[in-house]
């Protein structure tokens, strides 16, 4: 029913698109967020401050009718600009046609167009300071503690949503529902990250290519930037904990921080004077992937990052969770704005595709850390460029079909990208793909392996 009363937990970017959709039909929402408003104060620290938004986010922002005013904050990157340790630079385009490509946008900046967006509709209570202390499922309220006036809150509502982020409160009451058999996993990845900065010259110009996403790739660890609207770049440093011959856990002085930017990223160091002081003043944070199941019990359902959060490295965990409220929403029309269906439905069939980002994210860490820089790699990629341009409605890569096929859920573009990959590198090695081809004779190849390597059932799911 339209007059149910829902409570948000969390106004992030999830929590915020999920609001403003559900006021748009009419519901009456209650949104609440620990941090303070963002659009007040800097509350960036530890996480990105840019994003990359492609294809699926914009699914999401279409559903409110925002992809004008969001496209203002985007800035269009063609592809990895690829940097070798002499300093040498290589384009790697992200699609073989000419429009497709991904875009660096502001975090905060995004989030704080949703959040004026949604104060626009009088059904919508925003309280910002307000941690949330306790959930209780079985009635649909919970207990929120104002941070500054310590005044306790309790809200009672007909529907919860929690759109809390990775460390959910909102996940960890429904873990001690011990009837439910909640199932969960947090996997870490052995390295953290750290974000660093590359600022505008005097003129205010970006100091590098903005059309690109830049990767400094060596082997276990890399750099990388993404440009601002401001001339700067955002550059994260996603490096081990232990291990190697630098790591978080040794790089203790300036003096051996300068040492390992100068012997690895040599031109980025030149573009950041400042190196020294961001690195010992920002923290180092964290990589992992959340999973669990399931996502709703009775009125209360986990969403975005609160049901499965994921690493980085395929630039989808916002693209995700504006999916999720997209997938959210066809599911709510479908079965006639009835919540119980829809809570259960979208736990159900949303999972398989949160399970396949989660997949392809780590995948992608190891492909941009080290394998960006390889022959091989780069041969494929060459092939499936030409491919994507000459037959741009016969060949989809692995990338293109995550990024920008929208219609095609994540577990599908996992399971046929993965074969298509394999199948490649395999015909290179094998000399069945050689320079005597046509193109067309490589795609009837590569479709022909690809067909028969999914029908043996062998992938790795």
């Amino acid at each position: 029913m339209k007059d149910s009363h829902i409570l948000v937990v969390g106004a992030g970017l999830c929590g915020s698109l999920l609001a403003l959709r559900l006021a748009q039909h009419g519901y009456q929402v209650s949104l609440f967020e620990k941090r303070k408003d963002l659009r007040k104060a800097d509350i960036s620290a530890g996480r990105s401050i840019n994003l990359a938004f492609s294809d699926r986010g914009l699914k999401g922002i279409k559903r409110v009718g925002l992809e004008k005013k969001v496209e203002e904050l985007c800035i269009p990157m063609h592809g990895r600009m690829l940097h070798d340790k002499k300093g040498t630079t290589k384009l790697s385009p992200y699609s073989g046609r000419q429009n497709e490509y991904i875009n660096s946008i502001s975090r905060s900046g995004l989030n704080a167009l949703l959040l004026y967006e949604i104060e626009k509709h009088e059904n919508v209570r925003i309280q910002f300071e307000a941690s949330c202390q306790h959930v209780d499922i079985e009635n649909n309220s919970a207990v929120f503690v104002n941070d500054t006036t310590k005044e306790q809150i309790t809200i009672n509502a007909d529907y919860v949503i929690g759109t809390d982020g990775a460390g959910s409160v909102v996940r960890q009451a429904m873990m001690k529902i011990r009837a439910l058999r909640f199932s969960f996993s947090q996997n870490f990845l052995t390295h953290g990250y750290k974000e660093l900065s590359i600022l505008p010259d005097e003129n205010g110009t970006h100091q590098m290519e903005k059309g690109a996403l830049h990767i400094w790739p060596r082997g276990e660890n890399m750099l990388i930037a993404l440009p601002n609207l401001d001339g700067s770049f955002t550059v994260t440093l996603f490096l081990a904990y232990e291990g190697g011959t630098y790591n978080f856990n040794n790089l203790t002085n300036p003096a051996i921080v300068e040492e390992y930017f100068k012997s690895d990223y040599k031109d980025a160091y030149a573009l950041m004077p400042h190196l020294k002081d961001e690195f010992f003043e920002n923290p180092t944070a964290s990589l992992g992937t959340i999973r669990c199941t399931p996502w709703t019990h009775k009125n209360t359902l986990l969403m975005g990052d609160a049901a499965h959060a994921i690493v980085p490295f395929y630039g989808q965990g916002m693209n995700a969770s504006f999916e999720d409220v997209a997938v959210f929403d066809d599911i709510l029309s479908e079965e006639e704005f009835d919540l119980d269906k829809t809570l259960k439905r979208f736990s159900k069939e949303r999972k398989l595709d949160a399970d396949g980002i989660a997949d392809l994210a780590l995948d992608n860490f190891h492909e941009m850390k080290a394998h960006t820089a390889q022959d091989l790699f780069l041969k494929k990629r060459k092939l499936e460029l030409e491919l994507e341009e000459h037959f741009p409605k016969d060949y989809l890569s692995k990338y293109s079909l995550v990024t920008f096929n929208e219609d095609i859920g994540y577990h599908e573009a996992k399971v046929k990208g993965r074969a298509q990959d394999k199948v490649i590198l395999n015909l290179f090695q094998e000399g069945k793909l050689t320079d005597e081809q046509t193109l067309e004779e490589k795609l009837q190849i590569i479709d022909k392996y690809t067909g028969l390597y999914l029908d043996k059932d062998i992938l790795i799911l």
